[in-house]
């Protein structure tokens, strides 16, 4: 695409948002009630976006219907369920298989409402426009709020991403033409890139692994990304919490409730997203987002204990590019 396009050469169809997400339940249970979690869940501000988002989002990836083909049905049914949860923030890419058609089917009429986040992996500008253009019509948009540069894996990228004809540019002047309100940058590789890259450029967030096992690691993610992000401002979305399940395995973590608790009790960190199999599992995840409390040091130390035999198998995509 040229320097001159404009949001008229995408030919997008405008979506009307007449309707709004459908609420959790209204009714507030007595303080005494501990054994139901609230109807709300946490919300906090994502950086300086300064949009507040609830502290767990739906993600479009991971071994479920969402990036599945043919599985629009179920893919359907789960999403239409976060939207009836209140969930409002949307996570998908340009590389998840049908995902981003699926969103599309679905989260139109709720627009207004929903922070919808999508990523490009291409390093070029004129790729990373292609891949938008078709991002906004599978999501049946006409604006991403948070649009991002995928899994970004090495210093050499970097420079390419920063050049004069790299996706930096596209990212520059789709904020200018309105259709995108804030970038960000992904990895889960090297820590060192992630940070490299929030140094060379004032992105709005970063979507990073943070998980319990990330500590032993050689290389991990929270030292290292987690200071430079609040002393920037930055939204920090944390990714692979539950590491596709394997923090579960014998030896390793006993649920949700500790491997979400970790996650989001870390300093910086301001939501999740974590994909759903089923709309069972989607709701069980809400109810452990809506029952957080922030965990003490001494719980943190022990949940990390419980992952230090599990995480090599724990840390697996690290080694993905």
């Amino acid at each position: 695409m040229s320097g001159n396009t404009t949001r008229r050469n995408f030919l997008i169809t405008s979506v009307a948002v007449t309707s709004g997400i459908v609420g959790a339940s209204a009714l507030q249970q007595k303080a005494a009630d501990t054994a139901t979690p609230p109807a709300t869940m946490l919300e906090r501000v994502l950086g300086r976006t300064g949009v507040q988002v609830p502290i767990f989002g739906l993600g479009g990836a991971g071994q479920t219907p969402l990036s599945w083909q043919g599985r629009e049905r179920d893919a359907g049914a789960i999403i239409k369920k976060a939207l009836e949860l209140g969930i409002r923030y949307f996570d998908t890419a340009a590389d998840y298989g049908p995902s981003e058609d699926y969103f599309g089917k679905v989260l139109p009429l709720a627009r207004s409402k929903i922070f919808l986040a999508s990523k490009t992996d291409k390093r070029d500008r004129d790729g990373a426009w292609r891949e938008l253009e078709r991002s906004l019509k599978r999501l049946n948009t006409d604006y991403l709020d948070l649009w991002q540069l995928h899994h970004v894996s090495f210093r050499e990228e970097l420079n390419t991403i920063f050049s004069s004809s790299g996706a930096v540019k596209a990212l520059e002047e789709a904020i200018q033409q309105k259709l995108v309100r804030f970038v960000g940058i992904t990895g889960h590789h090297d820590p060192e890139v992630i940070a490299e890259g929030l140094r060379r450029y004032p992105f709005h967030t970063t979507l990073i692994p943070v998980n319990s096992a990330d500590k032993y690691h050689p290389r991990p993610f929270l030292p290292v990304v987690l200071p430079l992000a609040q002393q920037k401002n930055i939204g920090v979305i944390a990714m692979k919490v539950p590491a596709y399940g394997r923090l579960f395995k014998p030896g390793g973590l006993n649920g949700m409730q500790q491997a979400m608790g970790y996650s989001l009790s870390q300093p910086g960190v301001h939501c999740c997203v974590i994909a759903a199999e089923t709309v069972k599992q989607l709701e069980d995840n809400v109810n452990v987002a809506r029952a957080f409390q922030s965990l003490s040091n001494k719980e943190l130390a022990a949940i990390e204990q419980r992952t230090a035999a599990v995480w090599e198998d724990s840390t697996f995509f690290r080694a993905w590019t």
